[in-house]
């Protein structure tokens, strides 16, 4: 099999594999984001792996909002940076998202966080997401799924372990 880029050259694209945020604060967020889930996995060309605990966080930014419900999935897919995107914004918009503010409240937040290996820097897309290291919600739920990952020659569980000193974050029962 010859590969390039991910893409098997013979036809078949090879599976990537992609971790994806998900957060939430408006209306009953942790059923939202069990339905978030459930719409990922029934993408085609796309399986959910695993996804991490939830946690309970402080907002970001705008911080006259509700608490945020987190997670992470890990997924593998098929589909291409671009085809993900849309699938994970036709979700959100499925799902009641309105965007109004930049980091406000929502119904729900998808985020395509690392996409294999890949950098992508496009005006709507860019990979590894270029705020993740600096967000608790972010890491901790991925140190939970890969603690050894390397982002930035540094490892998720030591970035996790840091932001939990400065922000907050709670485990969900």
């Amino acid at each position: 099999m010859n590969t390039l880029l991910g893409v098997d050259t013979t036809g078949s694209y090879k599976p990537v594999r992609c971790y994806i945020g998900l957060g939430a604060n408006i209306g009953n967020s942790r059923d939202t984001i069990a339905e978030a889930l459930k719409r990922l996995n029934e993408l085609p060309n796309l399986t959910v792996n695993t996804v991490a605990p939830l946690y309970r966080t402080a907002p970001i930014g705008y911080t006259e909002q509700n608490y945020f419900i987190n997670t992470v999935a890990e997924v593998s897919t098929t589909l291409t940076p671009r085809q993900l995107l849309t699938a994970l914004q036709q979700i959100e918009n499925d799902l009641g998202r309105v965007r109004v503010m930049r980091w406000g409240p929502r119904t729900v937040d998808l985020d395509i966080l690392l996409y294999g290996e890949q950098t992508i820097l496009e005006p709507e897309l860019q990979v590894p997401h270029p705020r993740m290291t600096q967000r608790a919600f972010v890491m901790v739920p991925l140190a939970d799924l890969n603690p050894g990952l390397d982002i930035d020659g540094q490892k998720a569980q030591l970035l996790a372990q840091r932001l939990v000193e400065e922000q907050e974050i709670y485990a969900e029962q």
